[in-house]
């Protein structure tokens, strides 16, 4: 009889078959799978025969004691999960460290497009990774040099299929899950909508957005690059002293209009995964009129950011994996908020309304060290979304997810940083959160 090796609990996962995936490798690996279902989305991307699956039915409220009940039937050692923030999961992690269980967390990766991100206890804002360059110098001449990445291409409409397949089984929630909220902020039938009327018109975008870029990069006045974020992204919500990017961009703009150089340019890149319900260019057109910004403000709905960042000034962002690019790329770069990257020596250090007149560029020695630790530590070669990247992301995350202590816990008690856990982000009674 083959021997129980470790209990895996599977919760919330990516809206794609990589969770379904994983388990039953892991199952045919000897390991118990247990798997939460919230909502029929959930359950028509699991696989039967892989483990025993409950659903939760009751309001949420209810789940510290449903979780607990499992985790104690089960002698759960483990639980998987994409996301730290969504409402499901934060009682999970909270309350399993206390009950000696492991939280192993999935995100989108921190270097793009070919790694996912996979941290025990947390991620983003929640990393464990430390906040002391000095750190990252000393652990990084310990480690080899970075294996270039197996690539595979994985077409948004493969992500698209599976986001629509998954909502489309929730059509029955109301039925099957009565208490399930979805942690977006918008139903899906809206958030289709806005993205198949703004796909249209990127037809007509792409080519006048081309050409902006073009005479950005060409001309000869200097410009910094602000790129948007989604208000529903945790990185925003639960990670930033910000309530929203109309937030941000009256933050920026502000600044900009009284700080930075009068030739300056400020370009403003819109996310592509924006729905276009935001209405972002009318609040851009707003914002500009008031800070008397018209003739100054550069406004992008697509376009190639690399492109951009080889030649701006400087970068500002909340706490976008686009601040990594710009490090990449040597560009001097600010973070109104505290990403895994927020290092004295790679991000200025000074005020905003400095940094538009003084932009310095990072360490270059610094980020490589950086860079290489982070990938040892916390990125896996793989996608969440066509068969190829989800193939290889599964062959990578079972060890990560069996050893006994994951790479950067084994780094941390080889050399314990100065600082090391991140604060948590605080609410700025900013003038311009009062602003029309």
């Amino acid at each position: 009889m083959t021997r129980i090796r470790r209990s895996f609990l599977f919760l919330q996962g990516v809206c794609s078959p990589f969770h379904r995936r994983l388990a039953a490798r892991l199952a045919a690996d000897g390991h118990r799978i247990v798997k939460v279902h919230y909502n029929a989305g959930d359950r028509a991307y699991w696989q039967r025969g892989i483990g025993p699956a409950y659903d939760f039915r009751e309001p949420l409220a209810a789940l510290p004691a449903f979780l607990s009940e499992l985790w104690q039937r089960h002698a759960i050692t483990d639980q998987v999960l994409f996301g730290d923030q969504r409402p499901v999961h934060r009682t999970a992690l909270e309350d399993a460290a206390a009950a000696g269980i492991r939280s192993h967390v999935f995100e989108e990766g921190y270097f793009r497009p070919f790694w996912i991100t996979l941290e025990r206890e947390g991620v983003n804002g929640h990393s464990l990774l430390p906040r002391d360059p000095r750190w990252y110098r000393d652990v990084a001449r310990r480690l080899p040099a970075l294996p270039a990445p197996a690539h595979f291409r994985s077409p948004f409409r493969v992500r698209a299929t599976h986001d629509v397949l998954y909502h489309l089984a929730g059509l029955t929630n109301p039925l099957r899950y009565p208490h399930y909220r979805n942690h977006a902020p918008v139903t899906a039938p809206v958030e289709y909508a806005g993205y198949l009327k703004r796909f249209t018109q990127l037809r007509a975008w792409k080519p006048r957005d081309a050409r902006r870029i073009r005479a950005l990069v060409e001309g000869q006045r200097p410009y910094f690059v602000l790129p948007l974020q989604l208000n529903a992204d945790a990185q925003i919500r639960d990670h930033s002293p910000f309530a929203d990017m109309r937030e941000v961009m009256a933050h920026v703009m502000a600044s900009f209009a009284m700080h930075a150089p009068g030739d300056a340019l400020l370009c403003i890149k819109n996310h592509p995964l924006d729905t276009g319900l935001d209405h972002n260019a009318r609040s851009i057109a707003r914002l500009a009129h008031r800070f008397g910004l018209e003739e100054r403000i550069v406004y992008l709905e697509s376009g190639d950011l690399n492109m951009l960042l080889e030649r701006c000034a400087g970068t500002v962002t909340v706490n976008s994996t686009v601040g990594i690019v710009s490090l990449e790329h040597g560009r001097p770069t600010f973070a109104l908020s505290d990403p895994i990257y927020h290092l004295d020596g790679l991000t200025f250090r000074g005020r905003l309304d400095e940094f538009w007149r003084e932009p310095s560029p990072p360490d270059g020695g610094l980020f490589d060290a950086f860079r290489r630790t982070v990938m040892h530590t916390t990125q896996l070669n793989g996608g969440f979304y066509c068969g190829a990247g989800i193939e290889l992301a599964v062959a990578n995350a079972v060890p990560a997810l069996t050893a006994r202590r994951s790479p950067l816990e084994r780094l941390l008690s080889l050399a314990a940083p100065v600082q090391c856990r991140r604060q948590p982000p605080r609410r700025l009674p900013w003038p311009d959160r009062l602003a029309s």
